[in-house]
């Protein structure tokens, strides 16, 4: 008869791939872990982990049991929730991922108050690119992610929060700084930075101005940064252009705010939201954090309609 527990310990395997830090995890000796997941392979008959393979992968079949096996064991957990709820008890724990362009600006508006109104709710906070946050909250390893939607993941939903317009940053000698109108084909020049590849918010701006990096031979060095602050202060030394969320214009100094500027043409925008595994068994903490964030925003950026989304995939 297949257990919980040991579709709890199948799940570790394939989450951690190591059979070791799969025990740590489920605070049980690896040998006890081994034999309950050799003795579900010989009950069910199949194999479900390669062990041929360094970092071991699940078998073909294996997949198709493991992502069943997160499904019962969300569904297992709905039950506890509905019993909270009926207590009206707000605990647990909520691992949240963010990515790097929002985690600075949005973080502190929110996290904090949060904390402080469900004082029993254990909360980590990671900073992660899109796509890991993407890979973690398959594999278990996060409960929530806020990144930049539509991702049109299968096994993952979204949720909205807010829409936050891109604007342009530019040196005070640049030709746009001083320029009465601003238009979306201006920006498409050589002397534009980038952030690296992997932030959503590069491939927002290669989509929006059609810029393919062919050339860059108005930059002082070639240089793809892994922050928005790290753009902004070589700009502010050596020249040049980039854009930037409206949550980093919110949060700058007045001396600063003076180099960002509004697009005359359009108003593109990106679309922040929370998404989480479609099985995901904790939606009360979910849906109290969107409306914690959502308390939070600036009412203007509540309203879609005020712009156009830029998408990044």
């Amino acid at each position: 008869m297949i257990t919980l527990t040991q579709l709890e310990y199948i799940v570790a395997v394939d989450t951690f791939r190591h059979f070791g830090r799969a025990a740590e995890h489920c605070f049980i000796t690896q040998p006890t872990l081994s034999m309950q997941v050799k003795k579900l392979e010989e009950d069910l008959e199949v194999v479900i982990f390669d062990r041929s393979k360094q970092p071991l992968i699940p078998t073909d079949v294996g997949k198709r049991i493991i992502e069943q096996s997160r499904i019962i064991l969300g569904e297992s957990e709905k039950i506890n929730n509905i019993v909270k709820d009926h207590k009206n008890l707000i605990s647990g724990e909520l691992k949240i991922g963010i990515i790097p362009t929002l985690a600075p600006y949005l973080l502190p508006l929110f996290i904090g108050n949060y904390k402080r109104k469900y004082p029993n709710i254990l909360i980590k906070v990671e900073e992660l690119t899109t796509e890991n946050i993407i890979d973690h909250l398959n594999r278990d390893l996060l409960d929530v992610g806020i990144l930049v939607t539509p991702l049109r993941e299968d096994r993952i939903s979204e949720k909205p929060i807010f829409y936050e317009e891109m604007m342009l940053y530019v040196h005070e000698n640049h030709p746009l700084h001083d320029k009465q109108e601003v238009k979306v084909k201006d920006i498409a020049v050589p002397e534009i930075w980038l952030l690296s590849d992997g932030h959503c918010f590069r491939h927002q701006v290669i989509n929006l101005c059609s810029y393919k990096g062919a050339s860059n031979e108005e930059l002082p060095f070639h240089f793809e940064a892994g922050s928005l602050e790290t753009l902004m202060n070589i700009i502010d030394k050596e020249g040049g252009i980039t854009l930037i969320p409206e949550l980093a214009a919110l949060e700058m100094s007045t001396e600063r705010s003076r180099h960002v500027r509004a697009f005359d043409d359009v108003t593109p925008l990106r679309e922040v939201s929370l998404v989480y595994s479609r099985h995901f068994a904790k939606n009360k903490l979910i849906e109290l954090l969107w409306k914690e964030i959502v308390a939070a925003m600036p009412q203007n950026l509540l309203n879609k309609s005020r712009g156009t989304i830029v998408e990044w995939r």
